[in-house]
């Protein structure tokens, strides 16, 4: 595989209907939203969602939620310790060979980097080795202020016997009735050098980008809630870049035709390119 030697600049657009597209936690599970009103999904979450679009197309990945684990490992340290060659790294205490193992082993380390913190048994200092990713995403929002719904719900059944809550407890469902969000990113060749990251692995990148909320469902998720609209691919003709990550992607524009629609139609997604920059673009 040959080590990614262009920059990229991407940039992602999507639909959200009547959906929750990033739940926070701290208040109640309503979509996240800035203190402006509008929607945003964390950049955290969206690599969760990356990963799984890679676990999807057949890679490994380090980083596996729970609920889609494959090979049989309850965390991150039981992962990193069941692997030959991290384990020979570790034996031989380099740091260095620890990190280019993970490297090799995992997509998604090479990819956006990760942290390896883990306590150790026969020592009191465990070990901490940092690996920086070339592969950067930006937290999303929304081009227009969220309008965030509120839905009672009621438990029609208890979940043990002698449950005290009656079968009629209440609860609150919360949705994103219609929303268009944009985030952004960009892969540094610099960093791809020191991880690995290959042309590739850029073109598997690319295609989780466009095919983002592929078995992604749930119930807050609905199948065709999430809609990827449109994914720009900026690929520079150097390893440095032709101009600046934040002066690319400001040349994403979104002209609103009609305030707060919930027709897509109304909504105007281009890009005002550089004569010598023009992105890939995909439906």
């Amino acid at each position: 595989m040959s080590t990614l030697k262009n920059k990229i600049d991407f940039a992602v657009v999507f639909s959200v209907r009547y959906a929750n597209p990033n739940g926070d936690p701290l208040n109640g599970n309503r979509p996240r939203t800035t203190l402006d009103g509008y929607g945003e999904v964390s950049d955290v979450c969206i690599k969760r969602k990356i990963r799984n679009r890679m676990q999807d197309m057949g890679y490994d990945i380090f980083v596996q939620s729970e609920d889609r684990a494959t090979d049989g490992y309850d965390s991150l340290k039981e992962r990193a310790d069941n692997n030959e060659q991290i384990a020979a790294a570790k034996k031989a205490k380099n740091r260095g060979l620890y990190a280019e193992a993970a490297c090799k082993s995992w997509l998604d380390v090479r990819s956006f980097g990760q942290v390896f913190a883990f306590k150790d048994k026969n020592s009191t200092a465990g070990i901490s080795i940092s690996v920086r990713g070339p592969v950067s995403v930006q937290s999303a929002y929304s081009i227009e202020p969220a309008e965030v719904s509120e839905m009672q719900i009621i438990k029609s059944v208890n979940g043990e016997s002698g449950d005290r809550k009656g079968r009629d407890t209440m609860a609150i469902k919360h949705r994103v009735d219609f929303g268009i969000y944009v985030f952004k990113g960009s892969i540094n060749c610099q960093l791809a050098e020191k991880t690995g990251f290959s042309e590739e692995d850029a073109e598997v990148i690319k295609e989780a980008l466009c095919t983002l909320f592929e078995n992604d469902c749930s119930a807050a998720r609905p199948d065709g809630s999430m809609e990827v609209l449109k994914m720009f691919w900026w690929k520079h003709n150097c390893a440095n870049g032709q101009y600046s990550s934040a002066k690319v992607h400001r040349t994403l524009k979104i002209d609103v035709k009609k305030s707060m629609s919930s027709d897509i139609n109304d909504y105007e997604i281009y890009t005002e390119d550089y004569p010598d920059l023009k992105p890939e673009t995909y439906e």
